[in-house]
């Protein structure tokens, strides 16, 4: 398990050099959006070809079949996107950080004590309660 936990927060390192790369385009196209709306269609494009790469090609044929609602996690990315984008300039990258695992984890409980979206339930612990509140305290210090 933690060699996931591993590559996860590798994972993490990337959301961190994405928000001022991103920064950077949209400094460079005149606006946030134009600029997230580029990070999606490169994504897509990478995501596309290492599906077709894989021999995955035949999922793309399910999607007139899915539940409308799973399309709303690329909704949901954007939103991410737009606001690392927009956020990165105005809070620097420390405190942007902080702030989108706070309102992760947040939601993340919430998420998990619900089994919203088919997910397994667990409950909302002090323990939970004391890491989000640790990531607050963390978000408070970033702007110190």
């Amino acid at each position: 398990m933690w060699w996931i936990v591993a590559a996860v927060v590798l994972g993490g390192t990337a959301i961190s050099m994405q928000a001022p790369i991103n920064a950077a385009l949209a400094r460079e196209l005149g606006g946030p959006v134009p600029a997230a709306a580029v990070s999606f269609g490169v994504g897509f494009i990478v995501l596309l070809a290492v599906a077709l790469l894989q021999g995955q090609g035949e999922a793309f044929l399910k999607l007139p079949h899915v539940p409308t609602w799973t399309l709303v996690g690329g909704c949901l990315g954007a939103w991410y996107v737009l606001c690392s984008v927009w956020g990165v300039s105005q809070l620097g990258v420390v405190t942007l950080v902080a702030a989108l695992i706070l309102g992760q984890m947040t939601a993340a409980m919430v998420i998990d004590a619900t089994g919203a979206f088919g997910v397994t339930i667990r409950e909302i612990t002090p323990t939970r309660i004391a890491a989000a509140g640790l990531v607050l305290a963390g978000l408070i210090l970033s702007r110190v």
